[in-house]
């Protein structure tokens, strides 16, 4: 929903927060240029190529054509952390970001929306091809382990997470994504980012 004062098909601010935040991350590990084999379940994320359109751009995009709501872009956000968080050895970079984006807004609108576009549809939106959106489906569901659900208490975490990025956006900082998966995992993981700060 828009917030006061935003014209009703103005960006929310959690796409170009998310798209700061992944912008910035691939951009640092691009210039890592780590020579690490791709984890088997990255490599369906990876492309040959690097996309020609912006982080930003893609997100928004995929906001303008996909109708979904602004509480899908964090539990997107949640679902990117799960799947990296289970698979260490995959990073997002210029080449996967994308991908990443399409299918985890893709899933996220499945589980959280009661209206959206089949499969075919966000296919076009993310100019793929529909048998690519179905297999990325099923990868990330499989990489995230089928583990969905999102409590209150995990979203309000993200969502503050991406406040506090809304207001720090300062390039020096070193991007990272949020890291709690569960109720349990986020006090040890709000204690490892206190002690990483």
């Amino acid at each position: 929903m828009a917030e006061l004062g935003e014209e009703p098909h103005a960006i929310p601010r959690v796409v170009a927060v998310l798209s700061t935040i992944l912008e910035r991350l691939a951009e640092r590990n691009d210039a890592v240029h780590r020579p690490l084999a791709l984890h088997h379940r990255a490599s369906a994320f990876h492309g040959l190529t690097k996309p020609t359109i912006s982080v930003r751009s893609y997100l928004e995009r995929i906001f303008r054509y996909a109708n979904c709501s602004p509480s899908c872009y964090v539990v997107a956000y949640i679902y990117l952390d799960r799947f990296l968080w289970r698979h260490p050895t995959v990073f997002l970079d210029s080449f996967n970001v994308h991908r990443f984006l399409i299918t985890s807004v893709l899933t996220a609108v499945k589980f959280m929306d009661d209206i959206y576009y089949n499969n075919a549809y966000f296919a076009k939106v993310g100019g793929i091809s529909l048998m690519e959106m179905n297999y990325l489906e099923v990868d990330f569901l499989f990489g995230v382990g089928f583990e969905l659900n999102v409590t209150p208490v995990i979203f309000s975490s993200y969502c503050s997470t991406l406040q506090r990025e809304m207001y720090l956006e300062s390039p020096a900082s070193p991007p990272r994504l949020h890291c709690c998966l569960t109720e349990e995992e986020s006090s040890s993981c709000q204690q490892k980012q206190q002690l990483a700060v």
